[in-house]
């Protein structure tokens, strides 16, 4: 369980003035479901994933997994971004296996491979990134983050930059490995429909700073038809959420 508890986060700008990020934000994220975050420009949501992750830490409050502090990058907490961030010069798998430097030669191995077979990849695992499509690179991507075998995925606008189709496709993959692999998905995105098809629950973010309005709850089963009534109706209320006053 993922607690974010009364978190706060300011920052200092090189003139002395002081930006606030976050403020009173909690909340509690169970174990194996999908949460999304959506929110206006500058509520602070990628803040936030930052703060859940590890890299960056909150002025007040605390987040804890499990009952421990997060206050550094974990194997327990995989991240991925919304571009792939591979390194040009290396292969499908040593991009993988970067997240693994300091596992034997043979596990490293055994895992990558694994996991590039969950991922649909094992035909390409000698190809350099050139030479794959954004929703492949992305794919790549989320096995770097999953080969760590963690227990949290943070996705922070992982499919913005793809076409719709591709888009669909990588959600639907994220769907079947989240099934496979039972771990808690925090999604930060813009894409209301997505949020509606994918998530357990939709926080909405608003203000600057940055505070939770609302949460919505969503008990249909997945697969959700993306054009469905159900979905679009909900899609219309986070709209309007979206632009209360």
């Amino acid at each position: 369980m993922l607690e974010i508890q009364d978190i706060c986060r300011r920052f200092t700008t090189p003139d002395g003035a002081v930006v606030r990020a976050l403020e009173d934000v909690s909340l509690t994220i169970r174990e194996h479901e999908i949460i999304s975050l959506v929110g206006t420009s500058g509520c602070g949501k990628s803040t936030l994933l930052r703060l859940l992750s590890g890299l960056d830490h909150p002025t007040e409050g605390l987040v804890q997994l499990d009952g421990r502090t997060v206050d550094k990058p974990s194997p327990e907490i995989g991240m991925v971004f919304q571009e792939p961030r591979l390194l040009p010069w290396l292969t499908v798998t040593d991009n993988v296996g970067v997240a693994l430097l300091d596992t034997p030669k043979t596990e490293k191995a055994e895992r990558v491979a694994a996991v590039l077979e969950k991922v649909g990849l094992t035909k390409f695992a000698d190809a350099l990134p050139r030479q794959l499509s954004g929703g492949m690179a992305q794919r790549v991507a989320i096995a770097r983050a999953l080969v760590r075998r963690p227990s949290i995925l943070l996705m922070d606008e992982p499919f913005s930059a793809l076409d719709s189709f591709t888009k669909q496709t990588l959600q639907d993959h994220v769907l079947d490995l989240w099934r496979d692999e039972s771990f808690t998905v925090v999604l930060v995105t813009h894409d209301l429909e997505e949020a509606v098809t994918l998530s357990d629950r939709v926080v909405v973010m608003r203000g600057n700073p940055g505070r939770i309005d609302r949460v919505v709850e969503i008990d249909s089963k997945r697969p959700r038809d993306r054009t469905s009534d159900a979905v679009q109706s909900l899609k219309r209320d986070l709209t309007a959420a979206l632009h209360l006053n």
